[in-house]
């Protein structure tokens, strides 16, 4: 389960949470920094990501395109890279159960 950080999540946060999410990556790092959601969107599907955002923009685009991808929606507010990793990390297996498992299309972390 490798996670797209949008870019309202830092990148540094990457590195922090290979170990849980391997191959996540976030927008700025793979070029997409300031282009449309809906390229971004496609980049998702067409590599196999689930998007990770603050914002309801991608939730929004699936009630009118469907799944893939997939979304970890942080409705956490502004919080610290360290409580961003942290969240992330402590809900993997939740993140799991709802996206994978029971195939949903969007957890809502507060």
């Amino acid at each position: 389960m490798k996670l797209l950080l949008d870019e309202n999540l830092s990148r540094r946060i990457v590195p922090l949470i290979q170990d849980s999410y391997p191959g996540s990556t976030q927008v700025a790092l793979i070029g997409l920094e300031h282009v449309n959601d809906n390229v971004i969107r496609q980049y998702a599907i067409d590599n196999d990501y689930i998007i990770a955002t603050q914002d309801a923009d991608f939730y929004e685009m699936g009630l009118i395109h469907g799944q893939p991808p997939k979304i970890v929606w942080l409705k956490m507010g502004n919080h610290s890279k360290t409580t961003t990793i942290k969240t992330l990390l402590d809900n993997k297996q939740a993140i799991e159960q709802a996206l994978i498992i029971d195939n949903k299309a969007c957890i809502e972390i507060v």
